[in-house]
């Protein structure tokens, strides 16, 4: 069956047409959008800053949810408009331009079909158009495009992917990761190069018979063992790399500063270690609206312990992080320092890092005053977890020092009386009810 007698031009064109309209009114569409986006920007902004002015915003005590206030302090009313038009184009846009351009080309195709078939009606004498060698070409236009996608992708959007590791681990998982992406890189152009340099090279031709080739067990041994060496070296590299990592001895253990970070919906808990460096033990059972990670104050280790509403370390200092979660899983994540690891409700999870670029540092290098290291959560934990964040700063050791002395022991005496003034509230709770079991029983 012919092309022309499966493909109706008036259908095409009308689909052509269609999908045209719709990409318009789709792009318009944005646009109004982004502009009621904004002005509804612009009024939470005001109400930010107006907010911001009257009640300055302070760390909390346990919490570390992010001070919505916090994020416009430098913003004021009337600010210069930022287009997120961008932002609304999603799959299907982009879908419905791959529609557009397929029907574009068979529309195309359909009229020089109908112009070859015109000319045999007409008698006109001369050589033919052959699809077939356009075809082919196409196959070498494509290539040609795709690998100056390549190139594109890696010099535009390439900067933009990975940033230097701001921690010393992160050189190795960094060096992993370009030895991965150089081997794939490789293949995959030397993989399309043969793809359609085949198809050009073999493409249909009236004067050569296709010859049947079946197989050919040195090709067979070849992209089976070649492949295999690759895998296995980069399989064993990222073992080795990450048993580096994570296999901490117990005197490096010793060496490191100790931080807790407990994840909830929807907010990072932060505690510091004391003057003992250890932090004191929890119990899911001990958890009450005063205490509300359950600390154990029983354990002397707990006594000096605080809690701080961002997380502040020396540069040059191993940190060792006890990471566990309220509720459900979380996973906590500096992307900066390339550490990432679950947090598991009931088991805590430990990860081992040391910061080798200070704040200051990062932002000389990144060109960017305001940059500043982020804590997130890599798991979607529920309708707010992009709230989900918390300040890291990365210091010298004297900042550090001052910035720690700073900060209040979280046992302290106010935390005392309202967890007496609790005890006691239970303990008459309970003695409550022991007198109405007794009066029942008798």
């Amino acid at each position: 069956m012919r092309l022309r007698e499966i493909f109706n031009i008036r259908i095409a064109a009308s689909v052509l047409v269609a999908c045209a309209l719709t990409v318009s009114s789709y792009t318009v569409s944005a646009q109004v959008q982004d502009t009621a986006v904004s002005s509804i920007s612009t009024v939470a902004d005001t109400a930010a800053v107006s907010a911001t002015q009257v009640s300055p915003s302070s760390a909390p005590l346990i919490s570390t949810a992010v001070d919505t206030a916090a994020r416009y302090k430098n913003m004021q009313p009337g600010s210069t408009e930022v287009d997120h038009s961008a932002a609304y184009k999603t799959g299907a846009y982009y879908l419905l331009l791959f529609i557009l351009f397929c029907v574009f080309i068979a529309v195309v195709g359909k009229v020089m079909e109908v112009y070859e078939v015109s000319r045999d009606i007409q008698g006109r004498k001369g050589a033919k158009f052959d699809s077939r060698k356009f075809q082919g070409g196409l196959f070498i236009v494509f290539l040609l495009a795709g690998l100056y996608g390549v190139y594109w992708s890696y010099s535009v959007q390439g900067p933009m992917s990975m940033h230097e590791s701001a921690s010393e681990h992160g050189m190795d998982i960094d060096f992993m990761f370009n030895i991965t992406l150089i081997i794939t890189t490789i293949v995959f152009i030397l993989t399309h190069i043969a793809l359609f340099g085949f198809s050009y090279q073999y493409r249909g031709s009236k004067e050569r018979k296709a010859y049947f080739y079946p197989h050919n067990n040195a090709l067979e041994r070849i992209w089976t063992i070649v492949p295999a060496i690759a895998l296995t070296v980069l399989v064993l590299l990222g073992f080795f790399t990450w048993r580096s990592i994570t296999n901490v001895s117990e005197e490096d253990q010793k060496k490191a500063m100790n931080i807790e970070v407990i994840g909830e919906q929807f907010k990072w808990n932060l505690r510091y270690s004391g003057e003992d460096n250890s932090i004191g033990k929890r119990n899911f059972k001990l958890t009450t609206p005063t205490n509300g990670l359950g600390i154990d104050f029983k354990d002397q280790k707990s006594w000096d312990d605080k809690l701080v509403g961002e997380i502040v370390i020396p540069v040059g200092k191993p940190v060792r992080v006890t990471i566990g979660s309220k509720d459900i899983l979380h996973s906590f994540y500096l992307p900066d320092f390339r550490v990432q690891i679950n947090a598991v409700p009931g088991m805590p999870t430990y990860f081992q890092f040391t910061p080798r670029l200070t704040t200051a540092q990062m932002r000389e290098k990144r060109n960017n005053p305001a940059y500043d290291y982020v804590l997130l959560c890599a798991k979607i934990c529920g309708a707010g977890h992009y709230n989900m964040q918390a300040k890291v700063t990365v210091v010298t050791e004297a900042e550090y020092a001052v910035w720690i002395a700073k900060q209040p022991l979280y046992y302290s005496d106010d935390v005392k009386k309202e967890l007496q003034m609790a005890e006691q509230k239970s303990a008459g709770e309970n003695k409550k009810i022991a007198l109405n079991t007794n009066t029942t029983t008798k």
